[in-house]
């Protein structure tokens, strides 16, 4: 019996038609917003008015979920660009200017002391252990032995 192996995993799949599932969730939400926008102002404004304000939601929307600049998915491409813009160009080396860092996970040395005593157990069982293989290979050598005689 033979069974395919799945090709391409790292692509997303298809749910509707071109749409993978997030697409379809952003086009949907986009959608939603820009629909909620033209039933609340276009019976009192007219069409230079909400016209922009649903074309806008409309067109980011297709942008977040179709359009990859650089192979890079429009929003992160966005983000990336922002943080970018904040962080300084240049980074210039001081020493010593660094903040001490002290990690969460780091042990203290109470919990230093209580793992080496938890080793110690440890190593005590498993010594007890292996003596305790060893007393049992010597039984069944002695049983053994003993039906090799009695044949």
């Amino acid at each position: 019996m033979q069974f395919k192996v799945p090709q391409n995993v790292q692509m997303a799949d298809k749910i509707v038609g071109p749409l993978t599932f997030k697409q379809l969730i952003i086009v949907a939400s986009g959608g939603a917003i820009s629909y909620f926008i033209y039933m609340s102002t276009s019976n009192m404004y007219v069409l230079t008015v909400w016209g922009p304000a649903t074309a806008i939601p409309a067109i980011l929307t297709l942008a977040i979920a179709f359009l990859r600049i650089n192979d890079i998915p429009f929003l992160k491409f966005v983000l990336l660009q922002l943080q970018r813009a904040l962080t300084p160009q240049r980074r210039m080396f001081q020493r010593g200017s660094a903040e001490v860092f002290r990690s969460i996970l780091a042990p203290t040395s109470s919990q230093t002391a209580q793992n080496q005593k938890t080793i110690k157990k440890l190593a005590r069982k498993e010594e007890t252990i292996q003596q305790q293989a060893q007393n049992l290979d010597n039984i069944t050598k002695i049983l053994d032995s003993q039906a090799e005689i009695t044949k």
